[in-house]
Formats: C-alpha cells, structure tokens, sequence
C-alpha cells in the first residue's frame, strides 16, 4: 500500500493536460512566492544603497557574503540537489515511506556533520579565503581586515543554508513548492531589520550586516521544521556514510561537485579581476546583478524547481513521451518569458538603476556604471534561465558527468573572454572594465546552454512537437513591437536623475506597464492563447 501511494503522489508532473495544469499551479507558486522574495530583495538592496553606497565597506560585505553563498552552491540547491531530489523522488516513486524517512535520517546526519566541519574551518580560516577571493584587497584601505571579520560571522550561513535546502529538497518531492519558495522572504526581512535598525547603533555597521546574514540562516531553517512534521518527514539526523542512498547521492554528487565548483571557479575568476580594478567594481556588479537575477529567480529558477521531481519521477518510470514533452513545454515557456524579459531589462537598465538605487550614497556616476554591466548581464538574461531548466534534464537522469564537462568549456569560454574584454577596456581608457566581466559571463552562459541543448537533442532524448516555427514568429514580432512602444515611452537620462522619487516610480510603472501590454496584445493578434501554452498542444 505504501509504495503504491507513492507511486502515485510521485506523478505530478505528468504529460497529460491535468499534469500540465499541475506544473503551471505549481509554477505560479513558486514564481508567486519567489517574486515576493524578490520584490524583498530589491528593498534589501535599495536599503544597502541609499545607506552605505558603494564603497569599502559593501565591497566587503558583498564578499564576506559572497563566499558562503558561493560555498552553498555545492551543497545547497547546486550539487547536493541535483543529486539528492533525484534519488528521493525515486524512492517515493517505488519504496515505502519508511524507507524515504531512512533515507532522509542518513542524509541529514551525514551532509550536517561535514558541514558543521567544513564551517568551523571556513571561520578559523577567513583571513586566507579572502585572500584568495578578493586579492585586490590587500592595501591601506581596510578591506581586508574588515573582510576578514566580517567572513568569520557570515561563513556559518552555509551550514544554515544548505540545510534549509535539505528540507525545500523534501517539501518539494512532496508537493509542497510553497514553502521552500517563500524561505528567503524571511532572509530579506532580517537582513532590511539589521541594516535600518542595528547597523546605525553600532561602531562598525558593516559588522551589523554580517550578523544579520548569520541570523537571517538560523531563521530560515527554523521556519521549514514544522513543515517537514506535517508531512512526516522530519529529519532525525543519523550518520548514514555506507546507506545505500547515501553513497548514491555521493556518487552523483561528485561530478555535480566539480560542476558547481566549475561554476564558482568562473565567479572567483570575476571577483579577483574585479577586486584589482578598484574600489566600487564589486558593488555595481552585484546591483546589476541582483536586478539580472530578478526575473531569473521569480521565472527561471522556479520553473527548474517545478520541473526537476518530476521529470525524476519520469525518468524512474521509463516515460520516455512524457518526459521529452515536459522539457519541451518549459522551452516554449523560456522563450515566452525570457526573451521579453532580457530585452525590457537592457532598455529599461537606466531607468531601473536610477529609481530603485539611485540617492543617498549611490551617485550618479554609481548609476551609469551600473547600468553598464547590467546591460551586459541582460544579454545573457536567456542563456542563464535556459542553462537552469535544461540542466535538470540530466540531473533527473542521474547524469551528472555530462552537465560537468560542458561547464568546464563555458568556463574556459568565459575566462578567454574576461581576459579579452577587460585588457581591450582598460587599454582603450573605458570607465566600465567592469562590464566586460558581465558580458564574459552572459556569453558563457548560451555556450553552456547550447551544449546541453544539443546533448540532449543528439542523444533523442528531448523531440520537439509541433508549432514552434510559429510560436517563434509569433514571440519575435510581440518583442519587437514591445520595444518600440518602451523605447517611445521612455525619457532622457538626466530627466531620470532630475525627477523626483514619485515620478521616477510613476513613470517605471508606466513603462512596465505598457511594455507588457503591448507584449500581451502582440501575441493575442498573432493568434496566441492560454491552450497553446499547455502540455502537448500542436497549434
């Protein structure tokens, strides 16, 4: 009874149009309670802007914050994910709960006994990996010893972190999307609490900062406990190193590991680059970033989570159709919404940088040089949401090896590529070196995209149904037609630095709002509607 209920509570992501109307609920969640997070997250950013600019002390900062987040990647939603949501979605698709419970005892007792390891050395050691993230840092200005202090609060975040992931990685092989997506409202909350409320009271506010990541980590952990009771699957932490589900996800951790590290060697890369081009390079980079990562996050990374168990539980059925058809369906979504959004993000860069972080200690000079590099990230805006939903194309097929070794072309692509950008800026005198960083990095992500898209087309595992050429059509002319309409509504760039916060605000808003439309009624007269958009749809 127990492996034929799961079974069955496995099949959410089926091919059929009610698996269809459950992947695209299950997406609005995710996106839903993501765009939240997000909307947080610009108001965490505004905070940092308005309040500490883009000096010193937010260079420190952002790598003192970077490092464990970086670090997380292999252990949280990056390596670990990858392998652990594949095997538990196979153990509810043929096990019993019992032996789901004992797979999830053994991997949280083994994954949180390395990580309290590897954090009480990340805190020991804090002085060398600053060192060798940020060597630009070593001189008379302070960065480094404030780095450095600041790392030795801020590292603990990756033992939180990766165990929140641990559990978002369970709720959501259940089912239970909501929860895991709205986690990181509450990390906003605490760090927006300690930047207005703590880092004004006290000597050294970076310092306040840092503490507030450590808090922020603690919390959102907490809060995902009383969940996994719910649904009896609350972690009772046992060393598992010889389970056999635990060597399982180890095995195809290990190439994901070397995968993810691929992907953070490439960030290292940029953030050593940038740490020796001077003081502020790291900061308009990370805004930019962050507004990059905007609809990423709400879109890309929310449809990859929707669709990983299911495409797992596809895999472990031998549903070759279903699963083809489920990767082809969140194409056709990538392209609806991407595409749009990449477009809208570099001709609105100006205007977003200048209302949502422009004021207080973000200069003008702040704003046109990060608007430079988020243009830049906004080519690469499609690549990056297409990397996050092919990607678990394979990992659902408990292929981690393939995904690594065309990580590590993407990374020699973007390092090549660094080295030309940033030699030829800097030579020709340009102000924005910065931005061939970002621009190394969106090329590199349609490479990765490109050979992931071609392994799986090569191998016969992804066929394409019919009604894409004109699904194509169909998006470019609404694209085309919605960048006319926000290039006509747009205004001068020094109208945006003149104009009040009210009428900047007022007028983004318009701007948003009638490149949507216009978007939205471009496709309604090419003939699109909502049934082309389901699972298996030819027209």
């Amino acid at each position: 009874m127990g492996q034929q209920r799961n079974s069955e509570s496995a099949g959410d992501g089926g091919a059929g149009q009610g698996g269809a109307g459950k992947l695209l609920r299950s997406t609005s969640t995710v996106s839903g309670m993501t765009l939240l997070s997000r909307i947080l997250g610009l108001v965490r950013d505004i905070v940092f802007a308005r309040f500490f600019g883009a000096g010193v002390t937010m260079d420190a900062f952002f790598v003192a914050n970077k490092i464990p987040n970086m670090l997380r990647r292999f252990f949280a939603e990056g390596a670990f994910s990858q392998a652990f949501v594949p095997v538990i979605s196979e153990y509810r698709s043929t096990r019993s709960h019992e032996e789901v419970q004992a797979l999830v005892d053994r991997v949280a007792g083994t994954l949180g006994a390395l990580l309290f390891a590897i954090t009480a050395i990340g805190v020991v050691a804090s002085p060398v990996l600053v060192l060798i993230f940020a060597p630009g840092f070593i001189g008379d200005d302070g960065r480094f010893d404030l780095t450095a202090a600041m790392l030795r609060l801020t590292f603990p975040y990756l033992l939180f972190i990766s165990l929140t992931a641990l559990a978002g990685g369970i709720l959501n092989t259940f089912g239970r999307f909501g929860v895991p997506a709205f986690t990181p409202v509450l990390l906003n909350v605490v760090l927006i609490g300690f930047a207005v409320f703590v880092a004004p009271r006290v000597a050294e506010p970076g310092m306040a900062l840092a503490a507030g990541v450590f808090v922020a980590g603690l919390v959102q952990l907490v809060f995902q406990l009383p969940f996994l009771a719910r649904i009896r699957a609350l972690p009772r932490p046992r060393w598992g190193r010889h389970d056999e589900g635990v060597l399982r996800v180890g095995r195809l951790m290990l190439p994901a590991l070397f995968g993810s590290s691929v992907a953070q060697i490439n960030i290292l890369i940029d953030n050593q680059i940038a740490s020796f081009l001077g003081a502020g390079r790291i900061s308009w980079l990370y805004y930019s970033d962050r507004l990059m990562e905007f609809p990423l996050g709400v879109f890309g990374i929310a449809l990859a989570t929707v669709i990983l168990p299911g495409l797992s539980a596809h895999h472990a059925r031998s549903e070759t159709g279903a699963f083809s058809a489920t990767v082809d369906w969140a194409l056709r979504l990538v392209l609806l919404i991407g595409l749009p959004a990449a477009l809208a993000l570099a001709v609105l860069a100006g205007p977003l940088i200048v209302t949502i972080f422009y004021g207080g200690e973000f200069t003008e000079f702040d704003v046109r040089m990060a608007r430079l590099s988020l243009i830049a990230f906004s080519f690469g805006l499609l690549g990056f949401i297409l990397v996050k939903v092919l990607a678990p194309a394979y990992f659902s097929r408990q292929d981690t090896k393939t995904p690594v070794r065309i990580a590590v072309v993407a990374l020699l692509c973007n390092l090549v590529l660094n080295l030309i950008f940033v030699v030829t800026l800097v030579r020709l005198g340009a102000e924005g070196t910065h931005a061939g960083l970002a621009l190394a990095t969106s090329i590199a992500a349609f490479v990765n995209a490109g050979l992931l898209y071609r392994g799986l087309r090569t191998r016969g595992i992804v066929t394409h149904g019919p009604g894409w050429p004109l699904l194509l059509a169909r998006i470019a002319a609404a694209c085309a037609v919605m960048t006319v309409v926000l290039v006509w509504l747009d205004r001068p760039a020094d109208w945006w630095l003149a104009a009040g916060i009210g009428a900047r605000v007022g007028w983004l808003s318009l701007l948003v709002g009638g490149g949507l439309g216009a978007y939205g009624l471009a496709l309604a007269a090419t003939g699109l509607r909502p049934r082309h958009l389901r699972l298996g749809e030819a027209r």
